[in-house]
């Protein structure tokens, strides 16, 4: 099981990256390695809210995630429910601080990949993959967000 952590300032304030990033829709439209997403039951409160369930589909597999905590603009937390290639997932979590300037993003997670035959393969791709991917949708909303009119 591993859990990683990437972090990114993010030159905006903490309400508008805080929806940015909530709302899954923008994924797709702002980088390359996320193919689709789709709203498959919305939330209480909001599309993406507490209980939402999307599908989404990276360059490296497919999710069925649901969204397990939904605290605007502070944090909201998934779980990934189904996936190819199959995981473990013990949760995600996006954490939103205030800072001058902007706001500091923690986007955390917790998986292992479930493929026993190559299991040493995928423990040492898995952390820079999802590393590299997570940090190319924080990248997206800072670009993004940096041509929002203030």
């Amino acid at each position: 099981m591993e859990t990683i952590t990437i972090e990114r300032f993010i030159a905006a304030p903490v309400g508008e990256v805080f929806e940015w990033l909530a709302d899954a829709r923008n994924y797709p439209r702002a980088t390359w390695v996320v193919l689709r997403q789709r709203l498959v039951a919305p939330g209480e409160g909001a599309f993406y809210g507490r209980g939402a369930v999307r599908q989404l589909v990276w360059v490296v597999g497919w999710f069925r995630e649901r969204i397990t905590s939904y605290d605007p603009p502070h944090e909201f937390g998934y779980l990934v429910e189904r996936s190819f290639p199959p995981s473990r997932h013990e949760g995600g979590k996006l954490t939103f601080t205030e800072v001058a300037g902007g706001t500091r993003v923690e986007w955390t997670t917790t998986a292992e990949v479930r493929l026993p035959f190559a299991a040493a393969i995928t423990r040492a791709l898995v952390r820079p993959g999802v590393t590299y991917i997570f940090g190319k949708v924080l990248d997206a909303a800072a670009a993004e967000l940096a041509k929002a009119p203030a």
